[in-house]
C-alpha cells in the first residue's frame, strides 16, 4: 500500500515539474504580417504663372492665320491704324520682320499705342521729328527680348529698346505688381492695358500712351569752335623785315632814277648855253 502511494505521489510530481517547464518556455514568434507601402500622395500641380496684363476681347489668337504677321495682327485688333502707317513709313516693320526671322531665341515684344495714344501728342509732334529720331521713337516701343506677360516683374531696369544705339541709351523703366505693370521713360509715364497678341518668340502689348524717349530732351552738345593758329613771331618779324627791305629797294631806285635825270637836264642846260655862246 506505502509503495502505491509513493508511486502516486511520485508521478505526480513529475507531472507538476514537466507541466511548468513546458510554460515557462516562450511561444514560437508569430510572422509578421507584410507592411503594406502607403499610397503615394500625387504632388499639387504647379498652377501656371498669373498673367499680369489681361488679354483684350479682340486679340488673335496664337493660332490665328495671321501667324506672325504684325500689320495684320494689328490691323485686325484694330484702333492701331497711326502705329500701322507710322511703321511702314519709317521702315521699321522690315527690320522687325527680318529680326523675327533670324532671331532663334529671345524674341521681340512690342510695346503699340493706340490711335488715342498718339492724339495725346502736341500736334505736329512726329513731322517735327528728323528722319533718324522718326525712326528712333517707333524703335523705343520695341524690346530685343520676348517678355510674357507674367514675367514682367523679371526685367531688370534700367530695360534697353530696339533704339538703344549704347548700353546707357533709349532706356525705359518697367514696374510690375498686382495686376498692373507700369512703364517710365523720364517724360512720360504709361500703363500696359491688354495683350494684343502673344506666342513663344512674340508678344504685343496696348500701351496707353506714347513712350517719348528721354534722350530727345537731352541738350545736345556744342562743339567747340575751332581756334585759330597764331603765325610764330620769328616769322612775323621776318615778314617784315622783307616788306621794309622791299619798300627800301623801291624807295632807292625811285631815288637813282631821279639823280639820272636830273643829270641829263644838267648837261643838256650847260650843252645849250655853250652852244648860245659859241653863235652869239
Amino acid at each position: 500500500m506505502k509503495q502505491i502511494i509513493f508511486f502516486s505521489v511520485l508521478v505526480l510530481f513529475a507531472h507538476i515539474f514537466f507541466t511548468a517547464t513546458t510554460l515557462a518556455q516562450s511561444p514560437a514568434a508569430a510572422p509578421k504580417a507584410a507592411v503594406k507601402p502607403a499610397p503615394a500622395i500625387p504632388a499639387p500641380a504647379t498652377a501656371p504663372a498669373k498673367p499680369l496684363v489681361p488679354s483684350l476681347p479682340q486679340s488673335p489668337s496664337s493660332d490665328s492665320s495671321s501667324g506672325q504677321d504684325i500689320i495684320k495682327i494689328l490691323r485686325k485688333a484694330k484702333s492701331f491704324n497711326t502705329l500701322i502707317r507710322l511703321l511702314k513709313t519709317t521702315q521699321i516693320i522690315n527690320q522687325i520682320n527680318a529680326q523675327l526671322v533670324t532671331t532663334k531665341s529671345g524674341g521681340l515684344t512690342i510695346l503699340a499705342p493706340d490711335d488715342g495714344a498718339f492724339s495725346q501728342l502736341k500736334p505736329g509732334y512726329f513731322n517735327s521729328l528728323g528722319e533718324r529720331q522718326q525712326k528712333q521713337l517707333i524703335q523705343f516701343h520695341v524690346l530685343p527680348v520676348y517678355v510674357s506677360s507674367s514675367n514682367f516683374d523679371s526685367l531688370s531696369n534700367p530695360v534697353l529698346s530696339l533704339a538703344s544705339d549704347s548700353p546707357t541709351g533709349y532706356q525705359m523703366n518697367v514696374t510690375a505688381y498686382g495686376n498692373s505693370v507700369n512703364i517710365s521713360t523720364g517724360v512720360v509715364n504709361a500703363t500696359l492695358t491688354g495683350i494684343v497678341y502673344s506666342d513663344k518668340t512674340l508678344a504685343i502689348y496696348h500701351v496707353d500712351k506714347v513712350l517719348v524717349p528721354l534722350d530727345f530732351s537731352k541738350p545736345k552738345a556744342i562743339a567747340p569752335a575751332p581756334t585759330v593758329a597764331k603765325a610764330p613771331k620769328a616769322g612775323k618779324d621776318s615778314s617784315s623785315d622783307d616788306d621794309q627791305g622791299e619798300t627800301n629797294k623801291a624807295t632807292s631806285g625811285a631815288i637813282k632814277k631821279i639823280s639820272f635825270q636830273g643829270t641829263m637836264f644838267v648837261s643838256l642846260f650847260v650843252g645849250l648855253v655853250a652852244t648860245l655862246t659859241i653863235f652869239s
